[in-house]
């Protein structure tokens, strides 16, 4: 997938202006990279990675495509407790295939949201992964993860064929009060 396909998973969940988002397990930065190109200069970002390597090779491709951008790089794995701001939105994009416990993980998450905070996911359509992508969900189960974990049924955004575990979808669900 190139910039223009990460832009299109998620520009449906996102409306342009102020506004502070997390991306969670965000590595080099592409989907970051497709957030801030949506959102636009006014947003604020939280980068979230345990490889500071990878934060440091997104920061450099933030220099050259969106100089100036407020963006908070933080080194640490998001599923331990982070010391966020209330957010607008969450992006999880390929990286809550990491978690087993996905409950658990959306509760956590729901915390860091302002009253209708955004969660937006992007993960494999599949509920079998492998060594490399060990718990992913389908869109289907990701509608029951949201109902046992408080938020909205989310709405199912884009699909993209994937040569891995045969597509990948987009999803936006909203928190609820």
């Amino acid at each position: 997938m190139v910039h223009k396909d990460h832009v299109r998973l998620i520009l449906k969940a996102i409306k342009p202006g102020k506004q502070v988002w997390a991306d969670l397990g965000s590595g080099e930065g592409a989907f970051t990279l497709a957030l801030r190109d949506v959102v636009g200069q006014e947003v604020e970002i939280f980068s979230i990675d345990k490889n500071a390597g990878s934060l440091r090779k997104q920061k450099e491709a933030f220099d050259q495509q969106f100089p100036g951008t407020n963006i908070h790089y933080i080194s640490s794995d998001f599923t331990k407790h982070l010391d966020l701001p209330p957010l607008d939105g969450i992006l999880a994009a390929n990286s809550l295939h990491f978690v087993e416990d996905r409950v658990g993980i959306l509760k956590q998450l729901k915390q860091y949201l302002k009253s209708k905070g955004k969660l937006l996911i992007v993960e494999y359509n599949v509920d079998h992964g492998n060594l490399w992508v060990p718990h992913p969900f389908s869109f289907e189960t990701f509608k029951t993860i949201c109902h046992e974990s408080g938020f909205k049924p989310p709405e199912l955004l884009a699909t993209e064929p994937s040569r891995f575990l045969k597509a990948i979808y987009s999803a936006v669900s909203i928190k609820e009060n």
